[in-house]
């Protein structure tokens, strides 16, 4: 028998609910808080919200032109930021635990993302965001070697073959590819340091990479500037990384990009990130559940 969509309910205005996301487990993937109601909240209750619920971002529902077309803002303990990939996917099963699979559309900051959730044959829900119009910039020489001081590398850590870059695809990005894994595991940064640079630098974080194969990428992104040593599982980067690949030419759209993540902070995440011949945005999909 075919199961009815759930009854929508009016969330209690400020209600924080608790996702994580791109993991199918609570114990993985990357934390969100999500506001479905911020109505009768201002900035600085946002902020004070965010800071409580301590998670790297917390998304507010902050205006609706219907169930399924929403204003959204997005929340560091530091700041706002213009938007976030791992809340935009908690968000979006939130509201589709409610209102039941299918399209909606996020007004952000950024710009408009849609978001589509789909149910696999178990009834668990995946989400998938479209990012805004992406770009790929050089990297300043200066901000790739503050960078590389903050995080205590030398210049030989990186791979010759992926070069530095902005990237953005809703948020900017400094793109930066380790030459072993080894080297992306053993992360210990200066974070003030890197928090300067990057407040300077106009950066989210830094997607820090390495490429196991053409379309296989572990990463990671340090994120000192929203409070937080590193976020566990970052969509907006994972758009910017897609970006990144399409520019340097490193694979041919159509193509799927699988990121790994979380997994040396002891929270896996697994991210796809989709190219399409006939779009320059980036699709970037995973999973979500609610944290008990």
């Amino acid at each position: 028998m075919k199961q009815q969509p759930p009854t929508p309910s009016r969330p209690t205005s400020g209600t924080v609910l608790r996702y994580t996301a791109f993991s199918a487990d609570p114990a993985g993937g990357n934390p969100a808080g999500v506001v479905l109601d911020a109505t009768g909240l201002d900035d600085a209750a946002m902020l004070a919200t965010a800071a409580e619920v301590g998670y790297s971002e917390t998304a507010f529902i902050t205006g609706r032109r219907s169930p399924r077309d929403l204003t959204v803002r997005y929340f560091s303990p530091k700041a706002e930021v213009p938007f976030c990939g791992h809340a935009t996917v908690a968000t979006a099963i939130a509201l589709a635990e409610r209102l039941g699979p299918g399209d909606f559309v996020f007004s952000t900051a950024a710009g408009t993302v849609p978001v589509t959730v789909t149910a696999d044959d178990s009834g668990a829900l995946r989400a998938t965001l479209t990012s805004v119009e992406p770009h790929v910039a050089l990297a300043p020489r200066g901000t790739v070697i503050e960078a590389l001081a903050a995080l205590r590398w030398a210049a030989t850590d990186l791979d010759p073959a992926l070069p530095a870059r902005i990237a953005y695809a809703g948020a900017r990005h400094l793109v930066l590819a380790a030459a072993t894994r080894a080297r992306l595991a053993d992360l210990a940064y200066d974070f003030d340091r890197l928090a300067d640079l990057m407040r300077s630098a106009d950066l989210t974080t830094l997607q820090l990479v390495w490429r196991e194969s053409a379309t296989v990428f572990h990463v990671r992104d340090p994120f000192p500037v929203g409070g937080v040593v590193e976020d566990p599982a970052t969509g907006a980067a994972a758009a910017a990384l897609g970006a990144y690949v399409r520019e340097l030419g490193l694979v041919a759209a159509p193509a799927t990009l699988t990121l790994h993540q979380g997994h040396d902070m002891g929270r896996p995440g697994l991210l796809t990130v989709s190219l399409r011949e006939d779009d320059p945005r980036v699709r970037v999909s995973g999973t979500g559940v609610v944290i008990s």
